[in-house]
């Protein structure tokens, strides 16, 4: 995929794997800093093997962010953690403005869609004109995924989550957001610029500032919402 492509080629290749750990709802790895994705997997319980299981602290950091490439859902989380955790994040381009805020200024009276549910999407109900949430495992009156095509074009703002990254959507959803207002949300979203050439506005993520927290909740099976140790920031265009 391009766009990882794109990713890699800017990060600075200088950096070790200093920590990997995979859990059941979050992957976070420790290179220049610490990075988080969320942890995808294939249905199936025996997901596939993962290259390099034991061996992967110590390797070169960008060999590992090239496991973002993978078509094994969980080896591209990994990478995709990786990759965060090589993104050196301007602060200076970024605010702590939310994403759910961004969106509910942005999609006043206007059409609306957030690819994957979020906490924020019953606030955005009460200022939309119109909102369509579109989701991998559809629940109350979300849409399945498949529907992007004919529900994407028919929005002024789009929320999208950084996981499409992971399950390699993001180009071709992309594709559907031409001339819209496109935040990328979630803490798989990495801080980079590189997003802003494929047409993202505005990028929603995270920084882990205090790792010791931010383990002790993704090992203990945190919900997003339950991590602590993160700041949450906003680049814009």
């Amino acid at each position: 995929m391009k766009v990882i492509d794109d990713l890699i080629s800017s990060l600075d290749k200088d950096g070790v794997v200093q920590e990997v750990y995979s859990c059941v709802l979050w992957t976070a790895v420790m290179t220049r800093h610490w990075g988080l994705a969320s942890s995808f997997r294939q249905e199936h319980p025996c997901h596939g093997r993962i290259r390099g299981v034991g061996e992967m602290r110590g390797k070169p950091a960008i060999e590992l962010a090239e496991y973002a490439l993978s078509d094994n859902l969980l080896e591209a989380s990994i990478g995709m953690a990786t990759i965060n955790s090589l993104v050196d994040v301007d602060e200076a381009k970024c605010s702590d403005v939310n994403a759910g805020d961004i969106l509910a200024e942005k999609g006043r009276g206007k059409n609306i869609v957030v690819v994957g549910h979020f906490p924020f999407t019953e606030k955005l109900k009460k200022v939309a004109k119109k909102l369509w949430i579109l989701e991998q495992k559809p629940r109350d009156e979300d849409l399945p995924a498949e529907a992007a095509e004919d529900i994407l074009p028919r929005a002024d703002v789009i929320g999208l989550t950084g996981t499409s990254l992971i399950n390699h959507t993001f180009e071709d959803l992309m594709s559907l957001c031409k001339n819209k207002f496109v935040v990328m949300v979630g803490p798989t979203s990495p801080l980079s610029p590189v997003l802003f050439d494929y047409g993202v506005d505005v990028i929603s993520g995270i920084r882990v500032v205090r790792p010791e927290r931010m383990l002790a909740c993704i090992t203990e099976g945190a919900m997003f919402r339950q991590i602590e140790g993160l700041q949450y920031l906003s680049m814009k265009k």
